[in-house]
């Protein structure tokens, strides 16, 4: 059975986050952030950490593994195409934790260096 992808563009994690997960690179910003949604959802703590910009990055990256991500919304993205240095997408993300609902609304930077797009930072 073919598992739908977290990030919800309706394709099957195989052909859509799953390949990134993987190591593959993102081709666009927005696929980065869309496959850092998928890696909160599948507590993937590495993922993260692995994506995010190295003059950035916390010390320590954690997922709660209680918190149920629910749904993504994309509002804006700004640049961020192959090709492109710089990148903002504007999102809400969606989860429950403890059984109450939460949203977390960001404007996140991605910055492209090395070949590869990474995740700088983001302001709700």
């Amino acid at each position: 059975m073919t598992r739908p992808c977290p990030c919800g563009t309706g394709l099957a994690y195989d052909g859509c986050c799953g390949p990134l997960h993987a190591g593959a690179p993102a081709s666009t910003a927005l696929a980065l952030m869309r496959s850092r949604y998928s890696a909160f959802a599948r507590a993937d703590a590495a993922y993260l950490a692995a994506t995010w910009h190295p003059g950035t990055v916390p010390d320590a990256v954690d997922v709660d593994a209680g918190v149920r991500w629910t749904g993504l919304e994309i509002f804006d993205v700004v640049a961020g195409g192959p090709g492109e240095r710089r990148g903002t997408v504007e999102f809400v993300a969606r989860y429950r934790e403890d059984g109450v609902a939460h949203e977390l609304h960001e404007r996140s930077r991605f910055v492209r260096q090395s070949d590869r797009w990474w995740y700088l930072d983001g302001r709700g």
